[in-house]
């Protein structure tokens, strides 16, 4: 919905949107198919929406322009300035039950081997063809290497010699939560109208599978790649991660933007106010604080002083790397982890 029509983000949403429900299903895994609307705040939003739906619309997924009449008919308790758009693929998932089912198949398969609580240290001296990683567990060699490391993708890519215009920084994202009492009064997922120059979509409302509301997340700038808490996760790289923060602010209006906007959701009530646009009834106390947090790690073209709004693969003959892991990132797994087999991996392995 969101992406531009022919980016490697658009191309991988929709067909890991079918993957990931597919693979939900034939394994019994919880699944809830709710839709999504995104609504106009006021009429200054109405091109926006607009353009969402055509977007969505060259990529292929199933949308419609509705109004006030049949978005009361979906969400009751949506309100919108005369129109929404409703998209009919959105589904939730339980992204634990999914990593837990994938990592018992590559066990099972007995031809993988998982390293837990291991860290990523450098790149050691090659033996002839083959790779020496160096790791907190100990050196681990490889014909081939391939860097999925989210937030600490660029951090693995340097030791290789790549993805030197790129640095990622963390942004945090916090959630809140509807109480028990109240999460009736949502029935799937409602959205706002985002700024599509920023890579955040803004606080919504979205019912898990389990049953629970929440509202969010946030996108506050990060003092650490695993900045969860408020001072958890703040280490020795927080001042180089201060500074990129501040050549962005003052050389990127994008980011501005962000960066002021941002905090003032740590407050409650600022918090309160910008979920309330998107429903006709919410009270302060119908809202409860939620451990639910996340990190977002943006990729940033240090050149061009640039969020970079794609995903990005870059490799060397016996390696490759992803960067900018971000949203739609989990969405897109199943699919985007088969293109980068058969695109990517495949063809240099044959050349080994």
């Amino acid at each position: 919905i969101y992406y531009a029509p022919g980016s490697l983000r658009a191309q991988s949403c929709l067909q890991g949107n079918f993957r990931m429900k597919q693979y939900c299903e034939e394994r019994g895994l919880p699944l809830l198919k709710t839709g999504k609307v995104i609504v106009a705040r006021d009429e200054s939003e109405l091109p926006t929406l607009r353009e969402l739906y055509t977007r969505a619309s060259q990529n292929g997924a199933k949308v419609e322009l509705i109004d006030d009449i049949q978005l009361a008919e979906i969400e009751p308790n949506a309100k919108s300035a005369g129109q929404a758009l409703f998209s009919h693929y959105t589904a939730v998932v339980d992204p634990k039950a999914i990593l837990k089912s994938i990592q018992q198949e590559l066990l099972n398969s007995g031809k993988v081997r998982i390293r837990f609580d291991t860290r990523f240290l450098d790149l050691g001296q090659s033996e002839g063809k083959r790779l020496r990683v160096r790791t907190t567990s100990g050196d681990i060699s490889c014909a081939f290497f391939l860097n999925a490391a989210g937030a600490y993708g660029d951090v693995v890519a340097h030791a290789f010699g790549l993805g030197k215009d790129y640095q990622l920084i963390p942004f945090k994202g916090i959630y809140k939560k509807l109480k028990p009492e109240k999460a009736h009064t949502i029935r799937g997922s409602i959205y706002p109208v985002p700024n599509i120059k920023n890579p955040f979509l803004g606080v919504h409302f979205t019912r898990g599978v389990h049953g629970d509301v929440y509202l969010g997340p946030t996108a506050i700038p990060a003092l650490g790649r695993e900045n969860y808490g408020i001072l958890s996760g703040i280490d020795a790289e927080a001042p180089r991660i201060l500074l990129r923060d501040a050549l962005l602010f003052l050389r990127n209006k994008k980011f501005r933007e962000v960066a002021l906007e941002e905090p003032r959701k740590y407050s409650f009530k600022y918090f309160f106010n910008d979920a309330r646009k998107l429903v006709k009834e919410l009270a302060m106390e119908d809202i409860e604080n939620s451990p639910k947090a996340g990190i977002r790690p943006q990729l940033v073209d240090v050149k061009k002083n640039e969020l970079v709004m794609d995903f990005v693969i870059e490799g060397t003959d016996s390696s490759v790397h992803v960067l900018n892991s971000i949203s739609p990132a989990f969405t897109s797994s199943l699919f985007f982890s088969g293109m980068l087999l058969d695109k990517y991996v495949l063809p240099r392995l044959m050349k080994l």
